[in-house]
């Protein structure tokens, strides 16, 4: 058996197919940056075990992650949404999602995408600081730090520097797998 990250759970094979294949990864897809950033928002005080449980749930209810749907949500969606007991039905979280979804097409629109928004934080190449042990990795960053001021600074939420850390993780801007982890190796090629 390869080695891996050890925050990893064995016994969830959601988390084990988690980690093996998208933790991590370099992600260029406005789509996909969009879902993860959701989902970053409301895992905040959750595990993120009990998230990717939600995932399909969360991919139902908010239109396939497609941001000009969710801009869109109105208060019954709101309302739509805080009933689902698929999904993580905090209010603040829900609220947040569809402001975070306006400022996002704001950003695209800017920018061009927001990948390219997003990437050019860390100049278009990964961070990686070939961790050891996880217990050496940072929970944010100055990119995180900087990312998390300027999403604010534009009006989003749930956005801390901790929870755009762990989202940069997620996302490929930081290589976040420990250097024994057969991952960490993969994802320097």
């Amino acid at each position: 058996m390869s080695e891996r990250c050890r925050w990893v759970n064995p016994q969830n094979e959601l988390y084990l197919r988690y980690h093996d294949i998208e933790w991590g990864v370099p992600v260029h897809d406005d789509t996909h940056l969009f879902e993860m950033l959701i989902l970053e928002g409301a895992q905040a005080g959750l595990s993120w075990e009990t998230i990717l449980k939600k995932r399909e749930n969360y991919r139902k209810a908010y239109g396939g992650f497609d941001p000009e749907k969710v801009a869109a949500y109105t208060e019954e969606d709101a309302r739509r949404l805080r009933a689902d007991e698929g999904i993580v039905r905090n209010r603040l979280k829900i609220k947040a999602s569809v402001q975070n979804a306006r400022v996002f097409l704001e950003i695209q629109k800017e920018s061009g995408s927001f990948d390219a928004y997003l990437w050019a934080f860390v100049q278009n190449t990964p961070i990686d600081e070939g961790y050891t042990d996880t217990l050496g990795i940072p929970t944010t960053t100055a990119a995180s730090d900087a990312i998390s001021k300027d999403l604010k600074r534009r009006g989003m939420n749930f956005v801390g520097s901790t929870i755009i850390c762990a989202y940069m993780q997620a996302v490929g801007l930081i290589n976040a797998h420990t250097k024994n982890c057969f991952r960490y190796r993969e994802l320097r090629k």
